[in-house]
């Protein structure tokens, strides 16, 4: 009887979620850590944070094409002296969040430190990079285009996010979680055999009939705009991306067909003139 309901509770402990992450929150001191942190749904069942050691622990699960993906988000201290933390909590994680204040050039400055000790540790772990209270943006110190070729250089995604707003968040969980899974080859195993949820299905059909932009005006609450907006971002730049390959494909294959074209009747009129 005890070993039936163990199996019992293990079973439903297996079902919560289909994937597992371990992420690193890691930057400056001040940067909004724990903002970003307090902005997510807590799925732990204990104390979402421990600070004791100079970390702060929170557990959420994310729908990520169908798919639950559970994401065990651990804040690294901002100080210099937690600095070995992350040699310790870097074994096993599966992605990497760089945070940065884009009120405070000093924290910008201060990610090359960061990106050294997260590669000497855990190389290879896909990274995200983040500017952090987008709600100050009259008080910016970084500009976002900067931003944007330090991440491209450093082969990292990046965001600008708002917790105040509740902007981005969710959208920058799920592209590290994304390239999280497509570097372990899980996004392959899910592609084959994909089953949508009542959840993405309503999403979808509520994203057909309007835009990003008008999703505010629907009489929703705030938690579901805010899951509609990643959702519609993140299937156009699915859809752009597709257009986009289709249309490279195309023009290649014309450019072929006409060459090759060029190239028949080239041959047929040297063979003539001869």
């Amino acid at each position: 009887m005890v070993v039936e309901r163990i199996q019992a509770c293990d079973e439903t402990m297996a079902k919560e979620y289909d994937y597992l992450l371990k992420v690193l929150l890691v930057g400056d001191s001040d940067v909004g850590k724990q903002e970003i942190l307090s902005g997510l749904d807590d799925g732990s069942t204990e104390s979402p944070f421990c600070s004791g050691s100079g970390t702060a622990h929170k557990t959420t699960t994310i729908l990520l094409d169908g798919k639950r993906v559970k994401l065990q988000i651990w804040d690294t201290s901002g100080q210099g002296r937690f600095c070995t933390i992350i040699r310790s909590y870097s074994r096993g994680a599966q992605g990497i969040i760089l945070v940065y204040d884009i009120t405070n050039k000093w924290s910008f400055d201060g990610l090359n430190r960061w990106l050294k000790e997260v590669e000497e540790h855990a190389p290879g772990v896909p990274k995200v990079l983040v500017g952090n209270r987008l709600h100050l943006a009259f008080k910016r110190q970084v500009a976002a285009k900067q931003a944007e070729l330090y991440a491209s250089r450093n082969k990292m995604a990046c965001f600008e996010i708002s917790p105040l707003c509740d902007f981005n968040i969710r959208e920058s969980f799920c592209e590290l979680a994304r390239m999280a899974l497509h570097r372990n080859g899980m996004e392959r195993i899910w592609r084959t055999n994909k089953v949508l949820s009542l959840q993405e299905l309503c999403c979808r059909s509520i994203c057909r009939r309007t835009n990003v932009y008008t999703i505010d005006s629907l009489p929703l609450p705030p938690s579901v705009k805010s899951y509609l907006r990643s959702y519609a971002l993140t299937s156009s730049q699915c859809l752009n991306t597709v257009l986009n390959n289709s249309a490279s494909i195309a023009k290649n294959l014309k450019c072929k067909t006409t060459t090759s074209y060029h190239l028949k009747h080239s041959v047929r009129n040297g063979c003539v003139i001869s």
